[in-house]
């Protein structure tokens, strides 16, 4: 199981937002890249970064940011003899051209999300055109998935989309309750095992991850297809030790794969 830090880009700055709204953030760093290096320090394998302006604008807002990141991780991938330790970024990403740029820029993976729902024919040119290097994004409430920056709910149940989704070659689904974001009230673990259940590929859970026993909760119901879980303001906010979380779920999966 994946403990995966989320550095959530607004205007340059590292933020947490509470169930996605812009007027809610919560600035935790001026220096986005310097809280990259903090997380993989404290032992992070994979890292999610969220171009917020992007979301909401419908295009890149914060490529400086995300480029300086990118530089970070690789100087420390590079000095600890790390072959590669992925990033994932998503946000206001909606044609080819910006994909390949990200991806040429050292990007692991792209996770479209709105784009996805409100042009499906993108999405799956994208996973033709990138394979191996698409994730989508399915922000859903009340098992309905949500659009723009979840401003706007669409009438698409979650479970429908992952399957058609599948279907075009996308990497993995990460999956956001997003009642439970930012409020650190636990993880949706029942809506999250059925989605994993539906499909064939992988699950990243995020929204809500409070305490450890979140994370051990997870851990329980992984072989579902459940691989890795994005972790938000618990870890800035230190109700979760990024660490100690991560050596308590290894411990966890070696037990259960004995």
């Amino acid at each position: 199981m994946l403990l995966i830090p989320a550095i959530d880009l607004k205007d340059g700055h590292c933020v947490r937002l509470k169930q996605g709204d812009m007027e809610l953030a919560t600035v935790f760093s001026e220096d986005p890249a310097d809280m990259a290096l903090h997380w993989l320090k404290q032992g992070a394998r994979r890292l999610h970064l969220v171009d917020l302006n992007g979301a909401f604008a419908g295009k890149p807002k914060n490529e400086g940011a995300v480029k300086a990141i990118l530089k970070v991780v690789q100087e420390y991938a590079d000095e600890h003899g790390i072959d590669e330790i992925p990033v994932q970024l998503g946000g206001g990403i909606r044609d080819l051209d910006t994909i390949e740029r990200y991806l040429d820029d050292g990007i692991s993976y792209i996770i479209v999300g709105t784009a996805a729902v409100k042009n499906p024919g993108f999405l799956h040119d994208a996973c033709g055109a990138f394979p191996g290097q698409i994730i989508v994004g399915l922000d859903a409430r009340d098992g309905k998935v949500a659009t723009d920056g979840w401003s706007k709910m669409s009438g698409h149940e979650v479970i429908d989309l992952a399957k058609k989704f599948e279907g075009y070659g996308v990497e993995s689904i990460v999956y956001t309750d997003i009642g439970r974001d930012g409020m650190m009230g636990g993880v949706n673990i029942e809506a999250t095992v059925k989605l994993a259940q539906a499909v064939r590929i992988p699950i990243i859970a995020s929204g809500g991850v409070h305490v450890l026993a979140d994370v051990e909760a997870l851990c329980a119901v992984q072989d579902e297809g459940i691989e890795g879980v994005i972790c938000g303001r618990s870890i800035y906010e230190g109700t979760l030790d990024l660490a100690s979380a991560q050596e308590r779920a290894d411990v966890l999966t070696e037990g259960a794969q004995a």
